[in-house]
């Protein structure tokens, strides 16, 4: 049997598992039952100093090397991530307030950008391009980038982590990654943990483990990292696009922010597949997803049957432990998640939203809230929920659907619901946003496929062959064979 992991309250900086140098201090705690996880002391500014500086060193010799010998170190992370699947399980259930559904679905993820980041070292490629100029080569080589930094979220902790950490790495770049404090194990110790087991060389990937407050803008501002991956809220994606565009340090900067995805149902849709979906693209990982459905927006014709069977549905969705695996709903990540939802949920009512079905809140268990004639300039229609919170608003014809759907700052993920698929994917084609399922949920991620939002949904794509053009960048190099004639 394979020896758990152990030692979580080091963090491993600069090829070393040591403690963090600041005075602060961080308890990590089951959302679930309040139980203490770990208790970390936290990294500081030069620890992450010491980090940006190891991984700049490591990293030239680690592009070096034939990307045989990378894919070798991936595939073995891979096997690792079969090992240890239980293991890595049982953190996501009881770190983040994962089910056990969506642990299972969160490791297949990771596991799924693990093997796809396994066969792209041997994908790299350049090009020759021919010269106006006599006697010239041009030559365009693909290169890593360097040193990355990761900035993580809570929700996905392991795999919002992993999509940029496995092709990073892969492609002969060194990562640095700062993961949510609510999540330090799965969002980055443990990850760190697989790459040294796999035969990761030391001082390629560090996990800082420190406030924002502290070192966040730190992190993004340091001269080391020649690009940020950063997987959250609009704002703070703001601000950190604009450091990398306009600070000391020009460098490139990959944004997956903030959703309000859009469900729409038109009149052929079937039902029953509509309502299934709908359910669990709402409440997959009690709806702390960013694509996760937030507006339900329904013909005017099938509104009140589609409400009716929604509800239905839901009052059946089993509230409660995570580790259990006929739970569905599981407690929110931590107390401010669920006060803020407490805010919502008072707001919808106040605004004028019909309750169909609400419930007790317990601890950080919020059972499904779902809410009726919900109109555009209502909260829970114009702002992400980011959990267990759905209304449900009227359309009058598919004109009206395709402006609800597109009426939103955002542009992440969408459906939409028809049984005609050519009218169903015309209509996919008109929504604004970088992903859309016909006949599905929003909430989907396949390894090989380019994903990522449009307006302040995000900049940029994660997986396959995108993720080759995001972590690497283009050296153009130009040969002169024979004397080049010159004006003076």
């Amino acid at each position: 049997m394979t020896k758990r992991y152990t030692d979580f309250h080091l963090q491993p900086i600069a090829g070393e598992w040591r403690e963090g140098s600041s005075e602060r201090r961080t308890r990590v705690t089951n959302p679930y039952d309040g139980s203490e996880l770990l208790d970390i002391r936290l990294a500081d500014s030069h620890d992450l100093d010491a980090a940006f500086l190891a991984a700049e060193k490591a990293q030239a010799e680690w592009a070096a090397i034939p990307p045989a010998e990378r894919s070798a170190v991936l595939q073995r992370a891979v096997e690792i991530f079969d090992a240890r699947k239980e293991e890595i399980i049982d953190w996501l259930i009881r770190e983040s307030g994962s089910t056990r559904l969506k642990a299972n679905v969160e490791w297949g993820a990771a596991r799924g950008i693990t093997l796809e980041a396994a066969s792209m070292p041997g994908r790299v490629h350049g090009m020759t391009l021919a010269s106006n100029v006599p006697g010239k080569e041009n030559r365009v080589y693909r290169k890593p980038l360097g040193v990355v930094g990761v900035i993580s979220p809570w929700n996905f902790p392991l795999h919002l982590s992993q999509r940029s950490v496995a092709p990073a790495l892969a492609l002969g770049n060194a990562v640095v990654i700062k993961p949510a404090s609510d999540t330090p194990v799965t969002g980055g110790l443990l990850l760190a943990k697989v790459f040294e087991e796999a035969g990761l060389p030391s001082g390629l990937l560090s996990v800082v483990v420190g406030a924002g407050s502290e070192i966040g803008d730190a992190f993004v501002e340091h001269r080391v990292p020649r690009m940020i991956s950063f997987t959250g809220s609009t704002p703070v994606g703001r601000r950190i696009g604009a450091i990398c565009s306009g600070g000391e340090h020009i460098k490139k900067v990959a944004l997956e922010l903030g959703g309000n995805s859009p469900f729409v149902v038109l009149d052929d849709a079937d039902l029953d597949q509509a309502v299934n979906a709908a359910a669990m693209g709402k409440f997959l990982h009690q709806g702390q997803i960013c694509m996760a459905v937030n507006r339900i927006i329904v013909d005017a014709s099938r509104y009140d049957e589609f409400a009716e069977r929604f509800v239905a549905k839901v009052k059946g969705l089993a509230v409660g432990d995570p580790d259990d695996m006929a739970t569905v709903v599981g407690p929110v990540i931590n107390a401010k998640q669920r006060e803020g939802l407490e805010v919502k949920i008072a707001t919808a009512k106040q605004e004028g939203a019909t309750v169909l079905l609400d419930g007790e809140i317990d601890g950080q268990l919020v059972p499904p809230h779902v809410f009726g004639d919900v109109t555009p300039d209502m909260e829970i229609s114009r702002e992400e929920i980011f959990g267990p919170l759905v209304g449900i608003q009227k359309a009058r014809d598919e004109a009206h659907a395709l402006e609800l759907a597109n009426g939103t700052e955002y542009g992440l993920s969408s459906a939409v619901f028809s049984g005609d698929l050519a009218r169903g994917a015309r209509f996919a084609q008109a929504i604004k946003a970088g992903m859309t399922h016909v006949n599905d949920m929003p909430v989907n991620d396949e390894a090989h496929v380019p994903f990522g939002g449009e307006k302040n949904s995000g900049l940029g794509r994660f997986n396959g062959d995108w993720a080759i053009e995001e972590f690497t960048t283009d050296h153009w190099i130009s040969v002169q064979h024979t004397p080049r004639g010159y004006p003076f």
